[in-house]
């Protein structure tokens, strides 16, 4: 790879959740929706695409606009919010975006003929008679669109969201919201063969316990599986399913990744999470032998800038997947060089004295106030910015994972802020035997602490965590001594 690959994967000033990764010819294309940094509401900017080569998932590329929330007639003065999309090759060999307004209950297609854009509007999901689906009392709620064209040339269409109907509306008809369906399309890819059906419910009988489905509705094909990927309602995991067929009889697979780790290594409870939590939202990503899932993770305090993370999966014996770790080295086939200067952005983990929190839920930055989090200097896509972990206090750490230790002599550590105490460098969570001691007596302005390293050789994580008062804000570390 030209370089290393690290989580979050594009830029430190990129803020896309939800996203859906497809390879088209030589290339690997991420559709998602596209937070602002900062904003008070999910998915403020319009539609944007980052594509890779399938060899090298370190070198993403800006490809620019690719739908603007006015192109659709239907928001003409752009004040609906476009929320998760997902693109299929279509039976013409032409690329169909597919996209849900806020909470408008109505679902749009647009049309490219290349996969990187610009789309044009095409129309709205609709029923053989002219019904846009989402217009008619008693219908399913559409939302968070995940779309197959299946190698038989048939197109599914998949749907659904948890929240209970009467807290939607659209218009005066009030919707459903029973869980997951599929509908299958005609070929023109906007009209439905028939009436969407519930295959994932919400409860009850035919959903799974504990990992319930919510939303965010991806598919891929596998051979002669069909892998279906969702948010359950703990929110911040994707699980899996898996059938024979597109269009029903799913069996429970597991959790994909949780964004505090939940599920692995006995942790099941919230306050146990390595992570803050709040919703994520991804796909399967295949390349030859090697699985990858999407996800996103949330910063500033909030859920409404969210930035895009990716994990390896392995695969069980039977043909399933393994929880993934969440990681600071995802995409990058392995370890980190234990050398070089790192960004302390890419933290896999953090928590404050008192352990995590919800990034969802009523005013997450008043409860959060004293912990933790990820934010940025400047606006909205300035340049390449400065992402930062801000509001280190006393007990709160930072973990990172992972990284190939050799003969590592020094750790140097970039902060900022008001504090006074030191910052501790461990390769364990549980903080035994400190490998470096670096002095903190901050005053607003900001500076380099530099301090001698004692790390065994080996694949190592590496946590700091600040012992002291005040708060401090941690810009980057460099290891010396390191392999190249």
């Amino acid at each position: 790879m030209k370089n290393q690959a690290v989580n979050p994967y594009l830029p430190s000033w990129e803020y896309i959740p939800d996203g859906e990764p497809h390879v088209f010819g030589d290339r690997v294309y991420v559709y998602g929706s596209h937070d602002k940094f900062n904003a008070p509401i999910f998915c403020v900017n319009d539609y944007v695409c980052w594509s890779a080569p399938v060899g090298d998932l370190s070198d993403w590329r800006y490809e620019g606009v690719i739908y603007r929330k006015n192109q659709d007639p239907k928001n003409k003065l752009g004040l609906r919010l476009l929320f998760a999309p997902d693109v299929c090759r279509g039976p013409d060999g032409r690329y169909y975006l597919y996209y849900a307004f806020d909470f408008m209950g109505i679902m749009g297609v647009a049309v490219c003929d290349t996969p990187a854009g610009a789309y044009q509007f095409l129309g709205h999901v609709r029923y053989p008679d002219g019904t846009v689906w989402g217009r008619r009392k008693g219908d399913q709620f559409p939302f968070d669109p995940g779309v197959l064209a299946d190698d038989d040339g048939r197109i599914w269409l998949y749907s659904g969201f948890y929240t209970p109907a009467p807290a939607i509306v659209t218009g005066f008809q009030k919707l459903r919201n029973d869980g997951g369906t599929v509908v299958e399309l005609e070929k023109d890819m906007v009209t439905m063969r028939g009436e969407p059906r519930i295959i994932f419910p919400k409860e009850g009988p035919g959903s799974f316990p504990n990992h319930e489905f919510f939303e965010a509705s991806s598919i891929r094909r596998d051979g002669d599986r069909y892998i279906f990927v969702y948010s359950s309602r703990h929110n911040h995991e994707l699980c899996y399913a898996v059938s024979d067929r597109p269009d029903g009889g799913f069996t429970f697979g597991g959790t994909l990744v949780s964004l505090g780790d939940l599920f692995l290594d006995g942790r099941t409870e919230e306050r146990d999470g390595l992570n803050y939590l709040g919703n994520t939202h991804g796909g399967l990503l295949n390349l030859g032998e090697d699985w990858y899932i999407f996800y996103h993770r949330q910063t500033n305090r909030h859920s409404y800038s969210r930035q895009a993370c990716a994990e390896k999966l392995e695969r069980t014996p039977d043909g399933g997947f393994r929880q993934a770790e969440v990681t600071s080295c995802g995409l990058n086939g392995g370890p980190l060089r234990g050398e070089g200067r790192y960004e302390a952005r890419i933290a896999c983990n953090l928590w404050s004295k008192g352990g995590v929190g919800r990034y969802d839920g009523p005013s997450p930055r008043r409860r959060l106030k004293a912990h933790p989090y990820f934010t940025q200097t400047g606006g909205d896509r300035e340049g390449e910015g400065d992402q930062y972990i801000a509001n280190l206090r006393d007990g709160a750490a930072a973990g990172f994972k992972y990284f190939d230790v050799k003969s590592l002599s020094t750790v140097t550590v970039e902060l900022s802020g008001r504090g006074e105490g030191e910052l501790l460098l461990f390769d364990n969570p549980e903080f035994r035997a400190p490998a470096a001691r670096f002095p903190v007596s901050l005053s607003g302005d900001r500076g380099e602490v530099s301090a001698p390293c004692r790390l065994k050789d080996g694949v190592r994580a590496l946590y700091f965590t600040f012992r002291g008062t005040g708060a401090i804000n941690f810009h980057s570390f460099t290891l010396k001594g390191g392999t190249t």
